[in-house]
């Protein structure tokens, strides 16, 4: 990866129309809200000058977020970095020993691909990687 590029910041959230009225009281505006089926979860983006605020909310029981808020509760879950080829990048990475959750990536929110790298190999810290612009194909 080049000079990593923040595309946002995730956070857990237990009821999402909650969530954003509390950032609009901070001067945020809401970018979009979408169910994200492959997660289980329902995302709001809240654009900053530099990339956004991402909501989480759980809609599915067994969704990892679910569990997560279960164990953790609200507050941030992740960071994600925005990539130029998320496959490549999962392979460079894989290769330089950093252990992936997703070694294929999945369809994430705005048509992007999204993949995630474990936090026992980030120093604690879940990071998601997302290709912009790309399908959830994979190429021959």
């Amino acid at each position: 990866m080049s000079k990593p590029k923040l595309d946002h910041i995730g956070v857990a959230v237990e009821d999402i129309d909650k969530a954003i009225e509390i950032y609009q009281k901070l001067g945020f505006k809401t970018e979009a809200v979408e169910d994200v089926p492959a997660f289980g979860v329902k995302v709001a983006f809240l654009p900053m000058e530099s990339g956004s605020v991402e909501l989480v909310q759980p809609v599915a029981e067994d969704s990892a977020m679910a569990k997560y808020l279960e164990r953790k509760g609200q507050g941030i879950h992740h960071l994600c970095f925005e990539v130029a080829d998320i496959r490549a990048e999962l392979k460079r990475l894989e290769a330089a020993g950093v252990q992936l959750v997703d070694k294929e990536p999945r369809q994430g929110a705005h048509g992007t691909l999204v993949a995630f790298l474990h936090p026992k190999s980030t120093g604690g810290v879940l990071i998601e990687l997302a290709q912009k612009g790309a399908s959830d194909t994979h190429p021959d």
